[in-house]
């Protein structure tokens, strides 16, 4: 039976994900130091280092924050996100969502790629985010090398891009890469 997490615990966490919030909206990635989160959020540096044992895995978890509603929708949520909706429906609602939490966590994605670049493939977020994807795409053609393909539509989601892409005006990177993946879906195979 899993323990139960101290109130305190559960406080100090929340406390730290905001701080480290804070700071990548106020400084940047670049400013995410567990010691400034540390006293941004009223903690010892033990206490980040014991919770989310690095920088890297404190700016995993607030992705994974982030991303936890949307994996819950996918796996048990209603059509078109999650199960019952046709493929391709489901990969182009599955699209809209994903930017949405781009476009809306464009510091936390570049702190993201710097931290965590050497194991971002392992990362449970973008593994779950991968495999959904390629499950759709080989759903609606599996004449495709699904596994590329969903590892290359997450390569858009690059901080810079996404940010250069809101300058074109509001939901242009998402119509952006859902063109990008009915086009995948609809082109003929060539040999």
């Amino acid at each position: 039976m899993p323990r139960q997490e101290r109130a305190d615990a559960v406080r100090n966490r929340q406390a730290v994900l905001r701080a480290a919030e804070r700071l990548l909206v106020e400084r940047g990635g670049d400013h995410v130091s567990v010691d400034a989160v540390a006293a941004e959020a009223g903690v010892g540096k033990g206490t980040v280092f014991r919770r989310f044992g690095s920088r890297a895995g404190l700016i995993r978890e607030l992705l994974e924050e982030r991303s936890r509603a949307l994996r819950e929708s996918v796996t048990d949520g209603p059509p078109p996100l999650g199960p019952g909706a046709p493929a391709r429906e489901r990969l182009l609602s599955f699209l809209a969502e994903l930017t949405t939490i781009g476009e809306q966590n464009a510091a936390l994605l570049s702190a993201h790629e710097a931290a965590c670049a050497d194991h971002k493939h392992e990362d449970p977020s973008y593994r779950f985010w991968a495999q959904h994807i390629a499950n759709l795409i080989t759903a609606e053609r599996p004449d495709l090398d699904a596994d590329f393909l969903s590892h290359a539509i997450l390569a858009t989601f690059d901080a810079d891009l996404i940010r250069h892409m809101r300058t074109r005006g509001p939901g242009t990177f998402t119509k952006a890469l859902q063109s990008l993946a009915t086009t995948l879906l609809t082109s003929p195979v060539t040999e």
